[in-house]
């Protein structure tokens, strides 16, 4: 069933993304600038950002399979909508459409895959989850530009409203129906969650850690060839080789971070925070700068299952809301950490700019993930799992690794 899942969150990132690689299409279709046609990739994160919270108390009171299945058929309505559009503003309206879909999918689809796999193992199926979104950045984002290659833009959104339809067969089939939403749960309920000062540092920590991240990533390219000198022909695999480390990332994060919660999410923001900073430093070296960008997908984003399953298990009752708003954050920290680097892009620091920005947001990550591992170690969580009883000595570990360097 997790896999399945990881299915359907490969085509919502792919969704997300895949717009940056026809952006040149749809500009000229639609007589835009390419610079207004980016909008599409904005107001999809807006609708991120607002939708997955919202969309997961409006659903609140349906069976969870239920909500998936509408989740992509709307997805794959708003696609069909893109693909026949025959203006940019009902595109653009369109493309909000599909992103409170794909805020309600991958939102449900965490609690769903935790649930099923038990507290001693809910980073790991998070972690599942979450690669097949790092898959689409390896495999979809290149497929579907070559789709818009091939056969116009608007091919790569009818074969993305197919692939949904596809999969709502198997998610009708393995994901289990489940009643206790519609029964147990209430919006006052959930929003007594938010009341959870440690759900606010899990939040703060996929906000830094992701926008860290983004801000050196949405500005990779001309680092690359004006920079490092590498020609723009290799720049797609230089980019597919941070994917493959992404996706490698989430799987381990996902693996480990249910022994070692907080030893996960204070070394990946403390080694990534080293490689942008090797990065600014080397940026002059090809060989060595293509390995660094693949260490940063690696590092860069494999504590972000650990952060999820921390969200759904700090909200408490209200596990849906605890995901969804882990989505909205990791949209807030791409859309800021993406303008600061923009804004770095044009100052004397040039290319490597955004590298030092992100180098900073990720160094901020420390501070919300080192206050709950303090937290933890002085007063633990009565709701947590049995496994979880391993992270006060992983606390006291990294306390006594600190105190004998």
């Amino acid at each position: 069933m997790v896999y399945v899942l990881a299915v359907g969150t490969f085509l919502m990132l792919a969704t997300e993304f895949v717009v940056a690689g026809i952006l040149p299409g749809i500009a000229a279709d639609f007589q835009v600038e390419v610079a207004q046609a980016g909008l599409l990739i904005t107001v999809f994160a807006v609708g991120m950002v607002l939708g997955a919270p919202l969309m997961a108390m409006l659903t609140l009171r349906l069976p969870r399979r239920l909500t998936l299945i509408l989740a992509l058929l709307v997805f794959a309505v708003g696609h069909v909508i893109v693909a026949l559009g025959p203006n940019f503003n009902l595109v653009l309206v369109a493309r909000f459409l599909t992103a409170l879909a794909t805020g309600a999918f991958w939102a449900v689809a965490a609690v769903v895959a935790t649930q099923a796999a038990g507290p001693a193992k809910a980073a790991r199926a998070t972690g599942l989850v979450n690669a097949g979104g790092m898959l689409a950045t390896v495999i979809g984002v290149p497929l579907g530009a070559f789709i818009g290659q091939l056969v116009g833009w608007r091919g790569t959104f009818w074969a993305l409203a197919a692939l949904a339809l596809l999969v709502t067969a198997p998610i009708a089939r393995y994901v289990p129906h489940d009643r206790q939403p519609s029964q147990a749960a209430s919006i006052r309920s959930e929003l007594y969650g938010l009341r959870s000062g440690r759900l606010w540092l899990a939040l703060a920590a996929c906000a830094a850690t992701t926008g860290g991240v983004l801000a050196a990533y949405s500005y990779i390219s001309p680092l690359l060839t004006d920079r490092a000198g590498i020609p723009s022909a290799l720049v797609p695999l230089a980019l597919a080789g941070f994917g493959v480390g992404s996706l490698a990332g989430s799987l381990l994060g996902g693996r480990f971070g249910d022994r070692h919660p907080y030893v996960i999410t204070l070394l990946a923001p403390a080694a990534t925070a080293g490689i942008l900073l090797l990065i600014c430093v080397l940026a002059g070296q090809p060989l060595l700068t293509a390995v660094l960008v693949v260490m940063l997908g690696l590092f860069g984003l494999g504590a972000n299952p650990v952060l999820i399953s921390l969200a759904i298990r700090f909200a408490g009752a209200a596990p849906t809301l605890g995901s969804s708003l882990s989505v909205s954050a990791f949209n807030v920290g791409t859309a800021v950490g993406s303008w600061l680097a923009g804004l770095a892009l044009v100052t004397p620091l040039g290319t490597t700019g955004p590298a030092l920005v992100g180098t900073v947001i990720v160094t901020l990550t420390l501070i919300p993930v080192a206050a709950l591992a303090l937290r933890t170690r002085v007063r633990p969580d009565p709701t947590t799992s049995p496994a979880d009883a391993t992270t006060a000595a992983d606390v006291d570990n990294l306390t006594k690794i600190g105190a004998d360097n």
